[in-house]
Formats: C-alpha cells, sequence, structure tokens
C-alpha cells in the first residue's frame, strides 16, 4: 500500500519549490555523490552514502527521479543491471549546493568551534576567508 499525503503540497514560491527538492537529509547527498563519482548502481550509491537505510534512499531516489533530477536507466540483462545518474537539471543544480555548502561551512564556523572541516563525499575544506585552510 502506497502511502498518502493528507494535505496536498501548498507551494507558492519558487524558493519552497527548491527547498522540497533538495530538502531532507539524503537527497542533496545523492546528488553530491552522482556528481563526483558518475554514474552508480544502486549497491555503489548505497556504499557511498553511510548511514542511510534502504528504506530512506529508495524513497529519496524516487523523488529526485520524480522531480527530473535524477535518471534511473535499467538494462535488459541477466542478473538485471539499474544505473543512477544525475540529469541536465540535477547537473544545473550542482553548482547552487556547492554555493549552499560553502555558505553554510562559513557560518558554521561563525557559530560553533566544532565546524565540519572537510566532506569526504565532495572535497569541500573549510577554508578562512584570507584562503587559508582553516586548521592548518
Amino acid at each position: 500500500m502506497q502511502h498518502r499525503r493528507k494535505l496536498e503540497k501548498d507551494i507558492r514560491c519558487p524558493l519552497e519549490y527548491g527547498l522540497d527538492v533538495f530538502g531532507g537529509k539524503w537527497k542533496s547527498r545523492i546528488i553530491c555523490v552522482l556528481s563526483t563519482k558518475g554514474r552508480l548502481r544502486y549497491s555503489q550509491l548505497r556504499d557511498e552514502m553511510t548511514n542511510v537505510s534502504d528504506a530512506v534512499l529508495s524513497a529519496s531516489l524516487k523523488e529526485l527521479i520524480a522531480s527530473g533530477m535524477v535518471l534511473r536507466q535499467s538494462f535488459d540483462e541477466i542478473p538485471p543491471r539499474v544505473e543512477y545518474s544525475l540529469t541536465p537539471r540535477g547537473l544545473s543544480a550542482v553548482p547552487i549546493l556547492r554555493s549552499i555548502c560553502a555558505w553554510a561551512g562559513q557560518v558554521h564556523r561563525e557559530v560553533t568551534s566544532d565546524a565540519p572541516r572537510q566532506c569526504q563525499t565532495c572535497g569541500y575544506v573549510d577554508v578562512e576567508p584570507t584562503g587559508r585552510r582553516v586548521g592548518a
């Protein structure tokens, strides 16, 4: 049985739509992984995404496919093979997510001493406004 929302989404602003597309903990990470690793099978993608359950990863992929960000390509082979990759729309979001990552790293550094220094997925490295790596 498929889950149905009690109320339909009431999105009235492009920003709300964008936040809905990238919303949640895992969708932006999926886009990030696919942008750096390229086309991946489900098991490869899951291996890159630590601490995510199969149900959540599958649901997030379905939402990204429905919004046109991710392409699911199945091959007529035995055993069956399915690969996921970013669509042109998904690729166009990568610079936006990288900008958000840089902004969030800066803000996080301002409000806590426990700022993330480097993302293992996208290669983000926290740098000071001078361009010097933090902690270097």
